[in-house]
């Protein structure tokens, strides 16, 4: 979709997107810069399915944040701050996001003029580097680079901090954990990530661009079709080219086969942290059936090398009536069995008023997808932004009220359906004709790109910019993780230490989306 840039200045920035964002329906996308000389706030109009990037000149490093009126704000000004050396002054509780004590305090990837072969090395090299590193403690580091991180501490008799990661026991991406507990009972939850982090971003802006989507796919491979195609969406906003109706109708089901196969998996892994070993088996082999119709649909099971810009690869027409034939099998299957786990009270009673995040909350931290309609948000990107056959077609919008686990479990069910029985509806309704276009070679110059999708975990934004030369000078991806990881850090206060896993479980973030 095609974004609209504004202008706006340094000291009228704060209140004209506090008006924008209290105006009926509008929503922050992301804060970001592209070279680091300026700030660039999205500003979503989902009701109206437009978006205005407003662009900010900066003539320092420093700028008031936006955090003390948009809670939102916080996330994103912290990864300003590492990829880019922007202060946010007044910030309540600034840290460093991305980069860690190993990285020298020099290192500014994103950063206009930065060249990583001979800034990246000119401070904390050597013995220097690993000052500090794995001690998340904040006491007694030596920390030559700049770059210590102090956690919040929680004072008061009986106290204590239990740290958990960044290595886990079990085939899991690294995040660290520090839950400040009384008793069994958890006070704040301090959530650092970045150990994941590949300079993703800055290397999109270094390959060609019809190179893209491979990097793209890769970055967080559990949501590599959603990726392809706010990348794709994207790029054919630049070039002001439309894709074939074949291609939106089989982009479509690609995305509802990746969303049904996401939610069967965190379903199972609910299921399996209260102990109830049937569905979650169960729910291992139904999601072993989803992975078998992506497979079919585009020759892999994680769905790459399918959706592209312009439209889809190949034509998977001789396999549609056996992926249709799975999909109404898969949905006659999972009903009993959800019926069947919703019904248990043992597993209602492990998961009901356990980590609710209120709705006041949800909408000041600007939480997403399930995570957020299970708080009574209703948004959801398929109902305003065009991607695939979306919003022409309309998918009902699941929503709970109650903001705890069982509501968001209730809200994947709901979705798992609709995303099942909409796979059938499409390919009975596919059209004819092509389903790719040729784009032209060489990116238009000064343009923006915009792609919005609404992923399994929520709504997922790929911003492009590109310069007087035609060539990518910015590459954003907001991922859905980075607004609900403040989520999961809310709603596991006041719980106890053994509901972390339900938890943590029934947000289902991604370390990889964040840690691009």
């Amino acid at each position: 979709m095609k974004v609209e840039r504004r202008e706006v200045a340094l000291s009228e920035r704060a209140e004209t997107i506090r008006q924008l964002l209290h105006s009926d329906g509008n929503r922050l996308g992301l804060i970001s810069s592209i070279n680091g000389s300026q700030l660039i706030s999205l500003v979503l109009s989902p009701n109206e399915g437009t978006a205005v990037c407003w662009e900010s000149p900066l003539q320092t490093k420093q700028y008031h944040s936006l955090v003390p009126v948009i809670s939102e704000a916080h996330w994103f000004e912290r990864t300003m701050w590492d990829m880019f050396g922007l202060e946010p002054e007044n910030h309540p509780r600034l840290k460093h996001n991305l980069l860690h004590e190993a990285y020298p305090s020099s290192l500014l990837p994103l950063k206009l003029g930065f060249d990583s072969s001979v800034d990246g090395k000119s401070e904390g090299t050597g013995d220097n580097t690993g000052s500090g590193a794995g001690n998340d403690s904040g006491e007694g580091i030596v920390n030559l680079n700049g770059r210590d991180y102090k956690p919040m501490a929680v004072r008061g008799d009986g106290i204590y901090e239990i740290p958990v990661g960044p290595i886990h026991a079990g085939i899991i991406e690294p995040g660290h954990f520090r839950f400040s507990c009384l008793g069994e009972v958890i006070f704040n939850l301090e959530i650092r990530l970045g150990y994941v982090h590949r300079g993703v971003e800055k290397r999109l802006c270094e390959v060609p661009w019809r190179k893209q989507r491979f990097l793209v796919e890769a970055a967080a491979s559990d949501s590599a079709a959603a990726y392809a195609l706010a990348h794709s969406i994207a790029i054919e906003s630049l070039f002001d080219r439309s894709v074939p109706q074949k291609a939106e109708f089989l982009r479509t089901i690609s995305l509802e086969i990746e969303r049904a196969a996401m939610h069967i998996n965190d379903l199972g892994g609910l299921a399996g942290d209260i102990g109830y070993l049937a569905i979650s088996s169960t729910m291992g082999r139904l999601r072993g059936v989803a992975l078998s119709m992506a497979e079919q649909l585009t020759g892999s099971r994680l769905q790459r090398n399918f959706i592209c810009p312009g439209g889809v690869i190949f034509d998977p027409c001789l396999k549609l009536r056996d992926i249709k034939n799975s999909a109404h099998q898969l949905r006659m299957s999972l009903q009993p069995v959800m019926t069947f786990f919703m019904s248990n009270e043992v597993a209602r009673d492990r998961m009901e008023n356990i980590g609710k995040v209120s709705a006041r909350l949800t909408a000041d931290f600007g939480l997403v997808g399930p995570a957020g309609r299970a708080s009574g948000e209703r948004y959801d990107a398929r109902q305003h932004f065009k991607h695939g056959v979306y919003p022409r077609i309309r998918v009902p919008v699941a929503v709970e009220t109650d903001g705890d686990v069982l509501s968001r479990a209730k809200v994947r069910i709901a979705e798992l359906d609709t995303s099942l029985f909409l796979i059938e509806q499409l390919i009975d309704g596919l059209p004819e004709g092509d389903a790719l276009v040729k784009l032209p070679d060489s990116l238009p110059k000064n343009a923006a790109g915009l792609g919005i999708v609404e992923a399994h975990r929520g709504e997922l934004i790929h911003l492009v910019f590109t310069d007087g030369e035609g060539k990518c000078s910015r590459y954003a991806i907001k991922d859905p993780s980075v607004n609900n990881w403040t989520g999961l850090a809310i709603a596991v206060r006041n719980n106890l230490v053994s509901d972390f896993p339900l938890c943590n479980k029934s947000f289902g973030l991604s370390y990889s989306g964040h840690d691009l």
